[in-house]
């Protein structure tokens, strides 16, 4: 597990599609992908200028848990048993100062599990185009990490004395993470990257 404080990184999302944006309406706090007026952006397109775009502000920390998902298997005769790696499972943390009702939308107006032209419902086959492609990278842009495939599991604001609030957003994946240096970065944003389901 790492934690990063947010002035250590710059924090990206996007689509898993090339073509599609995510917005939440500020008035009716639904999630949609045509955008309009009284719209916030939530996440851009799959391409380098989507990436920009999709750029995450007032984050205070992040933090970025990666392991495997095993299977145990018992053999007859035997005490040990063997651990047969089933899945990559990859979680982020996104912590923000609370400013509109964006991620309130995300995951309460069905925006969890990301958009291909239209928002998915969380109750379909996944594609390679389900979830958000999150990106991490170091303020010295020497380093890039993208979790592909990522949707959100859980949202959750805190409110403190001092009359600040603050939100949470988790984001979950079982697909492998991707690394790259900052000449690398366009391998991270390529469609067919990271998309093995």
């Amino acid at each position: 597990m790492a934690y990063f404080l947010g002035r250590d990184v710059n924090v990206y999302i996007t689509t898993e599609d090339t073509t599609t944006f995510v917005y939440t309406s500020d008035s009716a706090g639904t999630a949609n992908t045509t955008g309009g007026a009284g719209n916030t952006l939530f996440a851009g397109f799959l391409t380098a200028d989507g990436l920009a775009s999709g750029s995450v502000s007032d984050v205070t920390g992040v933090d970025l848990s990666i392991g495997a998902v095993d299977e145990d298997i018992t053999y007859f005769g035997f005490r040990n048993i063997t651990k047969a790696e089933i899945k990559k499972e990859t979680t982020v943390s996104l912590t923000r100062k609370k400013s509109n009702n964006s991620w309130d939308a995300i995951f309460n107006a069905g925006g969890r599990w990301g958009a291909d032209s239209t928002l998915f419902a969380g109750d379909q086959e996944p594609t390679t185009s389900t979830g958000y492609r999150l990106y991490v990278q170091l303020k010295d842009g020497t380093e890039w990490m993208a979790v592909p495939n990522a949707c959100v599991s859980s949202h959750t604001v805190s409110f403190n004395a001092d009359g600040t609030s603050e939100e949470t957003m988790e984001f979950m994946s079982y697909v492998t993470p991707l690394v790259a240096t900052s000449s690398a970065v366009a391998s991270l944003t390529a469609a067919t990257s990271g998309s093995d389901l």
